[in-house]
Formats: structure tokens, C-alpha cells, sequence
């Protein structure tokens, strides 16, 4: 069952960089929207004081499914900006992901915990945590600090939907990478896997992408009795046979989410994240398929499995490849599967249009796996539509989407202006968000041109802010004049 975990998480990547934060925990409410229950559970959140002045503004990171301090450390863009702004730096952890969990150990063994785990709700923490901050760090005096939501993936959604629902919170979002559109009856459910297909074949080769569409059915008929699974599993090097149909569609799901991860993470420069990767991977990884001879179906099988040693083996330290899991770190797969069982369902279906096997999307089956995986039925596909206005974006303000065209979610994101506040950024050689990474001599041009537009976004929001509530002062000064359009 194919639940879309890895979109949002594979955001951030480990870089040489290392950061150092204050680890906070703030007691927060357990259900914001219910006065029955007055339980509670710490929230952590990471906050880096070190370029900070007051008034200064917060750049507030709203977590994404995972460990909050994989994001603190892999998100070089408010760190490399923090200092033009003498901003406070703060990473708010997602409830359930990380150490936030509700209920400790527990918090996944039921329906009825795991309940609370929801975008509603982690909007609520972050609004409820930023009120918290005013207190710690304004200068007092009623005046508050302004606050720019960041936010990549899931967290980008995060971001933007803050902005959308408690403006009053957050003067402004950064959302990168921010499939907001992915949702049914805005983005067809079939963009996502023609994009990935779309970027193996212009980015590797023609010859690549269609021994990749031919492998599908090779495997399968290999892999039809004891022996030809024996034969799959040894070739692909797997940690345990294949024995059955099911384990059989559980490595093809595994191979498919190689293959998009594959395009998310195309960086012009080795990255380490989901896995030690090379720089432009997909180049390398269709070279690599290209350069195998092969002249029958266990050729064929080898050659993939040669290439996939690019994702799975490049540093000749993996033994075997498990096909339970496509990534070294925690992404909080489990957190995020429920999730798309509740509030985040994003269709998404493979056609002959693209490289991989056809999966029609059935609303009706996606319910009723769902329901045998976690005890719950989604109530219906409109929920972050109804919640958040899905693509009825005219009454927003002060939010910048932007996306790398590389990207495969890029498809659901938000590519055009939506007014002169609501903005798009599109990066034509920009992977999953780029811009929120740290600056590196590869970046492309149309990297740092993002950036750039997000601090002379930024910077405007601050000039306006500060002149309407501290009036004409240096702040004022300094961010009209320095970042004027």
C-alpha cells in the first residue's frame, strides 16, 4: 500500500554544516479545538539566539513529519539569511514526529491516540507556541516581534496555511515546495509520476526511462514461481527472498520510490539525506543502466539492479537492500501514513503516460486499506480544501511559493501569481526546495535568484510592519531602502 510517506521529508539533507540550538519544551494543550480535556504533552521546539536583536524578527520553521533536528541542521537558507535580519532562528517540532509524542510510547498503539494527529492541530501548536515566544522575547509594552513562517514540503503547506488561517500570527510564509494544489479536482492525479518520467528522460536518457517502463513486466514474469523469485532476489542483492505476490509488489512499490526520491533530490551537488547520494544523480544513475549490456529478461533485471546500486550502495557500504525501507533516517513514516488517511489525501495514480506500472486511484479501495491499516475511514477527499480554501486564494496575502520544476510535486504547487501578494517563484533547474538548503557554489542561478526574491519579500513585510507599529525608524529604514524593488 503506496501512502506517499517520503514527499515532504525528503526536504532537507545532511550537510557539513553543524548548528547549535537551545532544546525547549513547551507544555501544550492536547486538543485545541475541545474544552473537555484539559490534558497536555511537551512540545519541543530548537531556537538559535545567536544573530538576534530585539526587535528583530523570528523566523519560525514549522516542522514537518520527522525529527525536528534533522531540519535544524539541513536548512542552511535561514541561517545564511539570519544575520542580514538579526533574526531569532526557531524549529517547531510536529506533533507525534520526533520527541513530541502525546502519549510516549503509546501514541501510535490506537485510533484513540493517535487521533490528535492532524494539520488542524499543528497549526494550533505553532500559533499557540509563537504567543508563548512574544512573551520570552518582545521588548514588552503590548509591541510583539514580527514573525516569518518557514516552511518545506509538508512543512511549506504548513507555512502558508499559518499565514492563511492565523494571519495575525505570522506576517508573512515562505512555502517551498508546498503541494497545496494536490488535492482532488485541482491537480490531476496523474502529474506526479509523468513528471518524475518527464525529468529521467531529459535529464538521463530516452534509452533510460524506457528500460525502466520495460522492467515492470520483465520482473513480474521472472518473478512468476519460486525459483524466478529466488533469481529477482539474488540479483537485486535483496536482505530477504521474495516469497509471494505481496512481497513481490512491495519491492516494485520500493523501486518506484527510489525512482522519484531519485528526482527529488537531483541536486547539481552530492547530498546526504535519504541516502549518500552523487551530484545529479539521475545522470549518473541512467549512465550507470545505460553503460549495462544486457541480451535477455535476468540481463535486463541486472542492469536495474546495477544502477539502483547508485541510490541504494554508493558508499559500498550496504550489504544487502531492504525493501522495507527506502532511507537511512527516521521520517516518521508512520505518523505521516495515518495522516494521509485523515487530512492529506493527495491522489496520485500512474498512467501509460508515464514509466511506471499503471495504479488507477479508487477512493473507495484507498478507504477500505485505510481502514485495515489504522481503524479509520477517511471522511471524505475535500478536507484540506474545506479547511484551507484548496486553490480560492485571492483573499491571502504575504505568502511566496516557490518550486523547482524538477521537482515531482512541483505539479501541485502553486506556479503562477495568485495576486501582487501572492507570488510564485519557479526554479527550472531547481529539485525539492533548493532554496531552502544552504548555499552552495553549484547552486544554479535560478536557485539563488529564489533566495534572493524571498529576503527582498521578507525585508518588505518587516519595512511595512515596523512602520505601522514602531513608526519611521531605523528598521523601517533599513529594510525599505536596502531591498528596494
Amino acid at each position: 500500500m503506496r501512502f506517499y510517506a517520503l514527499f515532504c521529508c525528503v526536504a532537507f539533507y545532511r550537510s557539513v554544516n553543524c548548528y547549535d540550538f537551545v532544546t525547549k519544551y513547551i507544555e501544550m494543550p492536547l486538543d485545541h479545538f475541545s474544552f473537555t480535556s484539559n490534558a497536555t504533552f511537551k512540545l519541543r521546539y530548537l531556537v538559535n539566539d545567536t544573530y538576534f536583536r530585539q526587535p528583530s524578527p523570528v523566523f519560525f520553521y514549522t516542522g514537518n513529519e520527522g525529527d525536528i533536528s534533522m531540519f535544524a541542521q539541513n536548512t542552511g537558507f535561514l541561517f545564511d539569511s539570519a544575520p542580514e535580519f538579526k533574526a531569532l532562528i526557531v524549529f517547531a517540532e510536529h506533533r507525534y514526529y520526533g520527541t513530541s509524542l502525546p502519549f510516549g510510547n503509546l501514541s501510535y498503539s490506537s485510533p484513540s491516540h493517535l487521533g490528535y494527529l492532524s494539520s488542524q492541530q499543528a497549526l494550533a501548536d505553532y500559533v499557540y507556541l509563537i504567543n508563548d515566544l512574544q512573551k520570552q522575547y518582545a521588548i514588552g509594552d503590548g509591541q510583539k516581534l514580527p514573525v516569518v513562517a518557514f516552511g518545506g514540503s509538508y512543512g511549506g503547506m504548513l507555512s502558508s496555511w499559518l499565514r492563511i488561517k492565523y494571519p495575525y500570527a505570522v506576517i508573512g510564509a515562505i512555502a517551498s515546495s508546498a503541494p497545496i494544489f494536490q488535492f482532488k479536482g485541482i491537480t490531476p492525479c496523474h502529474t506526479f509520476y509523468k513528471i518524475v518520467t518527464d525529468v529521467f528522460r531529459n535529464l538521463g536518457s530516452e534509452k533510460c526511462e524506457k528500460t525502466i517502463r520495460k522492467s515492470w513486466t520483465t520482473i513480474r514474469n521472472v518473478a512468476k514461481d519460486d525459483n524466478g523469485r529466488a533469481n529477482v532476489s539474488s540479483i537485486l542483492r535483496l536482505c530477504s527472498i521474495v516469497k509471494s505476490v505481496d512481497d513481490l509488489n512491495v519491492l516494485l512499490d520500493w523501486m518506484s520510490e527510489i525512482y522519484t526520491n531519485l528526482a527529488m533530490v537531483n541536486y547539481p551537488y552530492p547530498a546526504d539525506f535519504l541516502m549518500p547520494l552523487p551530484g545529479n544523480p539521475i545522470r549518473v544513475f541512467c549512465n550507470t543502466l545505460d553503460s549495462v549490456e544486457y541480451h535477455d529478461d535476468l540481463g535486463l533485471i541486472k542492469a536495474i539492479g546495477t544502477a539502483l546500486e547508485i541510490y541504494t550502495n554508493y558508499t559500498q557500504q550496504t550489504k544487502c537492500n531492504d525493501i522495507e525501507t527506502t532511507a537511512t533516517a527516521d521520517l516518521g513514516e508512520k505518523g505521516w501514513n495515518f495522516q494521509s488517511c485523515t487530512d492529506m489525501i493527495m491522489p496520485i495514480c500512474s498512467t501509460d503516460e508515464d514509466m511506471f506500472e499503471n495504479t488507477p486511484y479508487n477512493f473507495t479501495e484507498y478507504s477500505e486499506k485505510c481502514f485495515k491499516e489504522y481503524s479509520v475511514r477517511p471522511r471524505n477527499e475535500n478536507v484540506p480544501i474545506l479547511e484551507y480554501g484548496g486553490d480560492d486564494l485571492e483573499t491571502a496575502s504575504n505568502i511566496v511559493f516557490s518550486n523547482g520544476l524538477l521537482d515531482p510535486w512541483s505539479g501541485g504547487g502553486v506556479l503562477k501569481n495568485i495576486s501582487s501578494k501572492v507570488t510564485a517563484v519557479l526554479m527550472p533547474d531547481g529539485a525539492h526546495h533548493s532554496d531552502l538548503r544552504a548555499k552552495n557554489h553549484l547552486d544554479t542561478e535560478d536557485v539563488v535568484n529564489a533566495r534572493n526574491f524571498h529576503k527582498k519579500q521578507i525585508a518588505s513585510w518587516l519595512g511595512q510592519y515596523y512602520w505601522r507599529y514602531y513608526g519611521n525608524n531605523e528598521y523601517h529604514l533599513n529594510y525599505a531602502l536596502k531591498y528596494k524593488h
